[in-house]
């Protein structure tokens, strides 16, 4: 007989190795271990997440004629590796069915196990690794946008026979407006713990309170269920607005008309074609627009698979990768420390009471300020990866080093997205509230980002000079006289160093 592996975010029962399993004969092992809560210090509400949907889902396998073999927390082994072994000599097996995981750390662990581990690929995601690589053959730049068209003819979605529903292939351009003056949409589907989550809570407390993130309260979904009445909530009352304004940011309104099924869709609750298909079925019904649906679909099978391909196409290094030599280390406003920069305040705060933030606020808040000051591109992906519930290396690694911080020198963004104050007093109403003034460029009151945007062109102006979608910002610089420019630079490197030092900036 067989082990068969589940992993935490492997909670699909169409998973491959379930598939190749054998239900009469062989084990599912799932283990909770200290190793995979602690290799960061991951958000609580992650690991309660994680924990309570495990149980869940192996209380699932057994009402569906699996026999299961749980290890809790604290019960058994603290590595994936140990808990085979020794579930191995539990049932006398000789060998173990697993679906790769979504990390190199642990496919290499799988790789030297003291037990005999097959890793079957994981057919949950639309683009092998074999067909990422065939498409990006002999291509000069790995443009997502293309590789998204190739995965619409793939599965048909939005497609009106060869050709892209609507004439169009994307419509970003109606994604991008400002916050509106209100939102009419309450937010995701709140569920409240059942006893299997409050066992789950109370473990976490006690292991894990010390942790970056505040566990409570607590409303994910933990099963399948309830993650897909999320998805209708959100499909019927979100949907419908979520195109034209995703890109926007407010105060108040944490959660705009995001979807939140990230974790859902990455811990394996919800599969990314079933989620894809009611949302078309919903812009085919008449009740959303096309922008709003196209524009989801693409951050599913266009960017989540594209940055998959990019994570394996470059291999276990690609997290090292520091093109623009940045050096600062990760400053404590990103821990919740007292700033006066509201902006950052507040994202912060959102992300250690919610785990989430939307995508513009880890690009151009958190992402573009940690760039602007040239804080070292590991340190950033460690904080990603530690703070978010959807975060898992082979996602969040491409998004933070390639498209956030520009570490791998390109392959995936075309140009650097960094931004003053104007971006973010555009698309948000935080500038508001701030202490610090966005129209004000020098001196007393200048918004940070202002002063830090050209302290960063300037730095690494061979660099980007010749870059055809940012070289001719260098432009403005140049005309501007040189008293002003070295005010610029001299406030901006006041600013780092008082940041360094622990002040309150």
């Amino acid at each position: 007989m067989r082990l068969v592996l589940v992993l935490g975010d492997q909670l699909s029962p169409d998973l491959s190795a379930l598939q190749k399993a054998d239900k009469a004969t062989d084990v599912v092992v799932m283990a909770e271990v200290a190793d995979e809560a602690n290799y960061v210090p991951h958000h609580p509400k992650k690991i309660a997440f994680l924990f309570a949907a495990m149980r869940k889902f192996a209380n699932q396998l057994s009402d569906d004629g699996w026999t299961v073999d749980y290890t809790r927390l604290g019960d058994g082994s603290d590595s994936i590796c140990g808990a085979l072994l020794a579930a191995t000599t539990r049932h006398g097996a000789d060998h173990v069915l697993a679906t790769e995981p979504g990390e190199w750390r642990l496919i290499d662990a799988l790789r030297h196990c003291p037990v005999s581990v097959t890793q079957l690929p994981d057919t949950r995601f639309i683009a092998s690794h074999a067909e990422f690589e065939a498409w990006a053959d002999g291509r000069k730049t790995l443009r997502m946008e293309y590789f998204y068209r190739d995965m619409r003819r793939k599965t048909g979605l939005m497609m009106d026979g060869d050709s892209p529903a609507g004439g169009q292939w994307n419509y970003d351009a109606e994604n991008r407006k400002p916050p509106p003056g209100g939102i009419d949409y309450a937010g995701p589907m709140r569920f409240t713990p059942d006893d299997t989550v409050e066992d789950v809570l109370t473990l976490v407390e006690k292991r894990f309170g010390n942790s970056f993130g505040d566990l409570r309260p607590f409303w994910f979904a933990t099963d399948r269920g309830q993650a897909r009445q999320h998805l209708a909530h959100w499909i019927a009352n979100g949907l419908p607005h979520f195109g034209t304004y995703q890109d926007a940011m407010m105060d108040d309104e944490r959660f705009m008309y995001h979807a939140i099924v990230g974790l859902y869709v990455n811990a394996g609750l919800l599969n990314p074609l079933e989620v894809c298909r009611a949302v078309e079925q919903a812009w085919q019904d008449g009740d959303v627009p096309i922008n709003a649906a196209e524009g989801f679909i693409r951050q599913i099978i266009g960017w989540r698979e594209y940055v998959r391909g990019i994570y394996f196409r470059e291999g276990p290094d690609y997290v090292k990768n520091n093109a623009l030599n940045h050096t600062r280390n990760l400053p404590g406003m990103f821990w919740g420390d007292d700033t006066k920069m509201r902006c950052m305040s507040r994202c912060v705060e959102q992300t250690r009471q919610e785990a989430y933030a939307h995508h513009i606020q880890r690009l151009m808040v958190t992402g573009n300020f940690a760039l602007l000051a040239g804080i070292a591109p590991y340190q950033v992906h460690e904080w990603y990866l530690r703070v978010y519930a959807d975060a898992y290396e082979w996602v969040e690694a491409p998004n933070v080093i390639g498209m956030s911080q520009f570490a791998d020198g390109g392959i995936i963004a075309s140009k650097p997205y960094v931004s003053s104050g104007n971006y973010i007093h555009k698309m948000s109403d935080y500038c508001g509230h701030c202490e610090y003034s966005v129209t004000t460029k020098t001196g007393d009151g200048a918004c940070p980002f202002n002063l830090l945007y050209w302290h960063f062109m300037d730095r690494h102006r061979d660099t980007f000079e010749a870059n055809p979608r940012i070289g001719r910002i260098y432009g403005t610089w140049d005309r501007m006289d040189d008293g002003k420019k070295q005010t610029i630079l001299n406030e901006a490197q006041d600013f780092l160093d008082r940041m360094d030092a622990g002040e309150k900036v």
